[in-house]
């Protein structure tokens, strides 16, 4: 019997580099798509948690992320296939250039995994001061790299006119690929930009409305009929033969943070832990005024550094997270988390009190102190992941600890900035607070690992791990 196989219409949307336009593209197509009654899954290639929440605002359904460093090859088909299916299209925004890979490698790039998931590319490319020249620049990155598809481009920041006809020609002459459409030059269709990118868009205060501006854009200047004729072209993925597993009961509730300072959520991690018997209670650290009863609590990334004042000033939530963190309440904080949980943040010189659980001073800087990818390997007894397991994340913050003499790491960096360049990964009581990001698909263990520490603290209120000598930070 032949293998059932994943026909969803797609495309990859890359471009040459950065900042090119291509989640302005991505943003509009999804909005004008789902605006038409077609049922989009948008995919954001990488960690990035920021442009997937303008895809997931675009197109009505959670954006997942696809990351050859943070899951397997096999995985990543998997998760592509188990959430395109039965959509009537799949849009995968690429990052950086398409090319960029690991090291300097293609394992890695958005071109690899178009490559893997037989997913034909569309360029988006800044033509900007050139004429002529962009066949040139098209041409070699339809060359560069056997079976990278790149079946379409659009360009973006045409000056007028002639500037249009002059791009077309040159393009369809030397590549005979079609130009999908001209977007004029156009300030108003930028998505804000922060330190980190861009702004998610649930900080966007016109979020909403700059949606709706790119949409009319794509709508009045792209080709859709020829853009959806491309994404049908797209080869058939075998799907895997996987067995559906019946949720358990639910067993224990915990709780997410989930508000404009705290939302750095992979789909999937929250899935996990929903499929392991977890009920999730959301929780708001800016207006929640009660610490709800839960078994466990989880405190994603985020910029709280944003929203610090508003944070202090819900000083009944903090004392209430502090108090029950003594009492053995398991919690898991990633980054923004992690400072959260800290006793001072200081802020452009200004210090702001944190829940107090971690004696440690945070300090923000103008310039990244981390940023990348990261692998750790498990040295030492913690609430969540056995002693030698290998963990592979990301960072990227501007901020920097410094600890308090006495407190523990968990994890020993081989790559990465982490807690102090060395280790990562602060073990308090049942508190386990790094840097580092995880993703659920990678991290197998993980969502077994949280549930399973909340149901041994479930009514307990003590620490449900005794810590056995974990590394100092900033000793050998």
């Amino acid at each position: 019997m032949q293998d059932k196989q994943n026909v969803t219409p797609r495309i990859m949307i890359g471009a040459p580099n950065g900042r090119s336009g291509k989640t302005m593209v991505s943003v509009g197509l999804c909005a004008l798509l789902h605006k038409n009654g077609l049922s989009v899954q948008p995919f954001k290639k990488g960690p990035d948690y920021i442009d997937a929440s303008w895809l997931t605002a675009a197109s009505g359904k959670a954006c997942r992320n696809l990351d050859a460093y943070l899951m397997s090859k096999d995985v990543m088909i998997s998760n592509f296939c188990k959430s395109s299916l039965g959509n009537d299209f799949a849009l995968i925004e690429g990052n950086m250039g398409l090319y960029d890979g690991f090291d300097g490698g293609e394992e890695g790039s958005s071109a690899h995994l178009a490559r893997v998931l037989k997913t034909p590319v569309v360029l988006v490319v800044n033509a900007a001061r050139m004429t002529r020249s962009i066949a040139a620049l098209i041409k070699g990155y339809m060359d560069f790299e056997a079976g990278t598809n790149v079946t379409g481009v659009i360009l973006n920041n045409v000056a007028g006119p002639r500037h249009e006809k002059k791009l077309s020609d040159a393009v369809e002459r030397y590549c005979k690929i079609p130009v999908l459409g001209c977007i004029p030059r156009n300030q108003a269709l930028a998505i804000h930009e922060r330190h980190l990118g861009l702004v998610p868009f649930q900080e966007a205060s016109s979020g909403t409305i700059g949606i709706e501006r790119i949409l009319r854009t794509i709508e009045k200047h792209l080709d859709i009929e020829s853009l959806i004729s491309i994404a049908k072209s797209a080869q058939g993925l075998p799907i895997s033969h996987s067995t559906t597993q019946q949720r358990p009961k639910v067993s224990v509730r915990i709780g997410v943070m989930m508000d404009h300072a705290f939302h750095f959520y992979y789909p999937e991690n929250l899935e996990a832990l929903e499929q392991e018997g977890a009920e999730l209670v959301l929780i708001d650290a800016i207006h929640d005024d009660k610490l709800e009863a839960i078994d466990g609590l989880y405190i994603g990334g985020g910029f709280p550094e944003l929203y610090m004042s508003k944070l202090q000033l819900n000083e009944t939530l903090r004392v209430q997270i502090a108090t029950s963190i003594e009492d053995g309440l398991p919690v898991y904080a990633e980054c923004g988390g992690l400072i959260y949980l800290c006793d001072r943040i200081v802020i452009d010189g200004v210090p702001y009190t944190g829940v107090g659980a971690i004696p440690s001073s945070v300090e923000f800087f103008t310039k990244p102190q981390a940023h990348g990818y990261s692998k750790l390997e498990v040295k030492y007894e913690n609430p969540f992941y056995p002693v030698g397991m290998q963990i592979y994340g990301h960072e990227f913050h501007y901020s920097r600890l410094t600890c308090a003499k006495g407190l523990h790491c968990a994890l020993e960096l081989t790559r990465g900035q982490g807690i102090d360049g060395k280790m990562d990964g602060i073990v308090y009581r049942n508190v386990f607070a790094s840097y580092t990001h995880i993703h659920a698909s990678g991290t197998s263990s993980w969502a077994k690992s949280f549930v399973s520490v909340a149901s041994r603290n479930k009514g307990i209120g003590k620490s449900a791990f005794e810590q056995e000598s974990p590394r100092e930070v900033g000793h050998g």
